[in-house]
Order: C-alpha cells, then structure tokens, then sequence
C-alpha cells in the first residue's frame, strides 16, 4: 500500500474526495497530506441540499490532523464553493473538518479528550498547538454542545452562588438537580443575574419547572417569584443553608462564652473550634474524648450545639404535619435559651418557614450544586484562578455542563 492510499485510509476520505500527494519532511518532521477532487465533479449546497457544480475553490487552506509516529501531520486543500440560485454562494461541507476550523474533526476529538483531562497549558503541551488554539478548541467544542444541547427547562434546578475571585466577586449558577449539570451561569449574585435566565424562556416553559432548591438570599427569592408561576409552592430553602446558618450561630455563641471564661481565667473552650463543628463520627478517639468532657460541662456552647443537632431531625419526618410539630418544640426551645445567636436563627428560619416545609412535597436540596460546586472549584484550582469572567464560564459548562462536546457525525 503506497502512502496515497494509506493516507486516505487513515483520513476515511470517500469520493470525490481523494488523497493527491503525501510529502514527507525528515528535517522539519512534518507530514503535508495534499486532497482534492476530481473535475466536473457536483456538490450539494450546505443550505438546502441542492446538487450543484463548482463555482469556484478557496485558497488553499491547511488542517492539523492526528500525528504520524510522531510527525505533526497537515491535511492541505482547497475547499470549493457552489452558488445556490436559493442560497448563493457558499463554500461546500467538507467531510473532515467544521467550517471555520484549523484542526480535522479527529484531531478535535482528542484535543477535547486531553482538556478533559488536564489543563489548558498542559493539554497544549501535549497536543503541539499553543495556548490559544487549545483555548478556541475547548470554546468551539462549548458552544457546539450548547447549540445542540437545546433549550428545556430542567423540571428540578438549584440556585446557588460562586465566588470566583478574591474582592467578593460572584458568580449565580443555575444546575440541573436531576442531570447533575450546569445550566446556566450569570455574572454577580443580583436579582438581574437570576433574572436573565428565566428572560431565556417563555412563560409556559417556565410552567414546566416543578421544584426550586436555593438558600434564603432575598434577589434569588425576587426573582424566582417574578418569573416562575406558582414560585413560592415550589420553592424549597436548602437544608444544608439552613444547617449552615444554625452552625454559624453555634459558633458565635462559642466565641462569646470564651471570650467570657477566658477574662476569667478558664481555658476550658481554648483550641476547641472545630470539636463543636465537626460531627462526632469524623473524630479521632482522642477528639471523642476531649469533645465528650465538653459536652458534659455546663457551657453555654453545648446548649447551643444541642439545639444545632436536634434540628437536623425535621427533614427526617415524613408528614409536613409532623415535622410544623417538631419545629414548633424546637423554636420555643430556641427561643426561651437565652443564647442570642440561636435566638436570632431561629427567627431567622420562622421568617421563611413555609418555604423550608415545602421539602416535604419536593424532598429536594442543593446537594447536587454544592458538588457542582466543588467540582468547579477543582477547575478553578488546575487553572490557578480566572481573570475573565467569560474564560470561567467556557471552562465551567466544558466540565460540568453535561454536554456533548463532540461533533456529531
């Protein structure tokens, strides 16, 4: 088999498509893999299918391809064009590479398969190409998979925020709770930033979405209140936000009682922080230990770390009926403890209690988003941090939008 027919084996070329030379540089380890097509030959108009003849070529334009044994390898031709009575004049589809590409479909099919796997500067390594064509690669393969992807409305999504950078820059990321993907990402953390997502669809697609799972921060309320119908019937605050909060108050409690002790003396609390934060199955024997004696003291800090724990038991009911029951116990107990961070949390939580009961009819949480979250910030990691907010975006929906960055055949 001559080097002709191998290369238009390995190109998977059909007629009238046919390799015309291969020209082989040792010196510069180069592999030119010339292709044209026979004359008087037809194509079809890439508009509307209409057999027709040449109206002209292009200059000559070359491809990168997959390496020869090692030999950066170079498809060169010149792409014709056809003039459509309907359509005019366009260049014809060619069969290894997308318009407006300098790589052959394969040579994008690994590229995407190495960015998959490593970062921009290190794929480029691997690949031979330079920092920038790596970085189109992975923008082209994004917008063809969002192109593809369509435009449904998820029927269950998550609301969370992203920081991005240091100086309290945020991202508001859309996901899909029951694909595990991120649907959509917006600048800031603004009722605008929410706003212009639902903005994408019209209202009876809106309908569509059946459960909402988001923290308590009032823009993201706003706006799902504004644009999706029946919004507050399917909202559902997130427990693991809520837990957060009762967290926080546990530790504001812990901070003031030492601050008091240790004006007194005591350094029972001292080097204790993450003993009260941590949960008690994570810990090493001698934190048990240490976290046991704690516990059996009569702090403050432990009142407040027992009301912290018997929350946690209102997403384990199974009627609404019950777990309003529950809450009603916990929030006197709460509220007559005389800890004023647990008093504030829990007023906190009343002021969108039915919203947090709305679990009951949806049973859904941001536990998805916050692992979208940690995914994403693996990739912010691997790329030491983004200036350019739209350079975090392709990277985010080129990892976890769940797209199929390949060319379709």
């Amino acid at each position: 088999m001559d080097s002709v027919e191998l290369y238009r084996q390995l190109l998977g070329l059909m007629a009238p498509w046919t390799v015309e030379k291969v020209d082989l540089d040792i010196a510069k380890q180069h592999v030119d893999v010339h292709v044209g097509h026979p004359a008087g030959q037809h194509f079809a108009c890439p508009e509307c299918g209409r057999e027709l003849g040449v109206y002209d070529h292009l200059a000559e334009r070359v491809w990168r391809h997959l390496d020869s044994c090692q030999f950066l390898t170079y498809l060169h031709a010149r792409p014709p064009r056809v003039s459509c009575p309907e359509h005019g004049v366009h260049q014809v589809t060619l069969p290894w590479a997308q318009a407006g590409s300098r790589f052959t479909n394969l040579f994008e099919a690994l590229a995407i398969d190495v960015l998959l796997a490593a970062n921009i500067k290190k794929a480029a390594g691997i690949l031979r190409i330079t920092w920038d064509e790596a970085w189109h690669l992975m923008e082209r393969a994004v917008l063809r998979g969002r192109a593809v992807k369509g435009n449904d409305v998820p029927q269950q999504i998550g609301i969370d925020e992203k920081a991005i950078a240091k100086g309290h820059r945020y991202m508001t990321l859309v996901c899909d709770l029951q694909e595990s993907t991120v649907e959509y990402i917006g600048e800031d953390r603004k009722e605008s930033s929410l706003t212009a997502y639902f903005d994408a669809f019209p209202k009876e697609r809106r309908e569509q979405i059946e459960a909402i799972s988001l923290d308590m921060w009032p823009a993201y309320i706003n706006s799902c209140r504004d644009n999706v119908p029946d919004a507050d019937g399917k909202t559902v605050f997130d427990r693991f936000h809520i837990m957060r909060h009762v967290v926080d108050a546990v530790d504001k409690v812990r901070k003031q009682e030492h601050k008091a002790l240790m004006q007194a003396g005591d350094a029972t609390l001292a080097k204790s922080k993450y003993l009260w934060l941590t949960n008690p199955s994570n810990m090493t024997d001698k934190a048990k230990e240490r976290f046991k004696e704690l516990k059996g003291a009569e702090l403050k800090t432990g009142r407040a770390w027992a009301l912290k724990e018997a929350l946690r038991e209102l997403w384990n009911y199974t009627s609404e009926a019950w777990a309003a029951k529950f809450w009603k116990r916990w929030y006197f107990w709460a509220t007559h403890s005389r800890l004023a961070p647990m008093i504030e949390v829990a007023k906190l939580i009343a002021r969108h209690l039915p919203n947090v009961l709305t679990y009951f009819r949806h049973r859904i949480t941001n536990a998805v988003a916050e692992g979208l979250n940690s995914k994403i910030a693996t990739v912010q990691k691997r790329a030491c941090g983004y200036r350019n907010p739209n350079h975090f975006k392709i990277a985010v929906y080129f990892h976890c939008g769940g797209l199929n960055l390949y060319r379709l055949p």
